[in-house]
């Protein structure tokens, strides 16, 4: 039995339209990436401040003589510390990387579902069915854990710690779905080889 119906397209273009979503998919896992490292650098801003703040607590006041003049010292370990992590956390800063990871999640949301979505629709509407089996039930995961995580957003926005790493964990657990996908993914194509009908 043909997984894919003669239409007006012909078995060969909707052979290569069906290929079209391994080049899509590796797209999505790249730009998951990327956005999963826009956030890890967007927590360093905020977890090397709470560092910064943790060692200033630490640091001893700077001794005076008796006329009340500051001692003129070597910066302490400490301060060299903070001083380190200063010049870090503005050089983050200057990356814009809340707003871009911002911006890549829900860019990432968008054609995420909407290749999920299309991805079953189409696949129906060439077959008349689905097919159950990892690959659809990797994706449907996929799409609900984009949905979870981006719905944790006003949460970690007001501050909510737990809500950050349910996110991350959400995200983590999503790139090894999207990991587990590759091999079901290329067990798919190698169907649509050898059912298509080239010229």
């Amino acid at each position: 039995m043909h997984l894919l119906s003669v239409g007006s397209m012909g078995y060969w273009r909707e052979g290569l339209l069906h290929l079209s979503t391994p080049i899509v998919m590796g797209g999505l896992l790249f730009y998951t990436l990327w956005a999963g490292y826009l956030g890890w650098q967007w927590r360093r801003v905020r977890t090397t401040q709470n560092e910064i703040s943790e060692l200033k607590r630490q640091v001893k006041p700077t001794p005076v003589t008796p006329e009340g003049t500051p001692v003129e010292a070597a910066p302490s370990p400490v301060e060299l510390k903070i001083q380190q992590l200063t010049e870090e956390r503005k050089e983050l800063i200057k990356g814009s990387y809340r707003d871009r990871h911002f911006n890549a999640g829900s860019i990432l949301l968008g054609f995420g579902v909407f290749e999920a979505i299309g991805g079953g629709v189409n696949t129906w509407l060439r077959t008349g069915k689905l097919f159950p089996g990892p690959h659809l039930f990797a994706g449907a995961g996929i799409t609900v854990l984009w949905a979870a995580a981006a719905a944790l957003v006003p949460a970690m926005q007001k501050g909510n710690e737990t809500a950050r790493n349910l996110h991350i964990a959400l995200n983590a657990i999503n790139v090894v779905l999207f990991l587990w996908q590759i091999p079901t993914g290329i067990d798919i194509v190698f169907k649509v080889f050898e059912f298509t009908k080239w010229p």
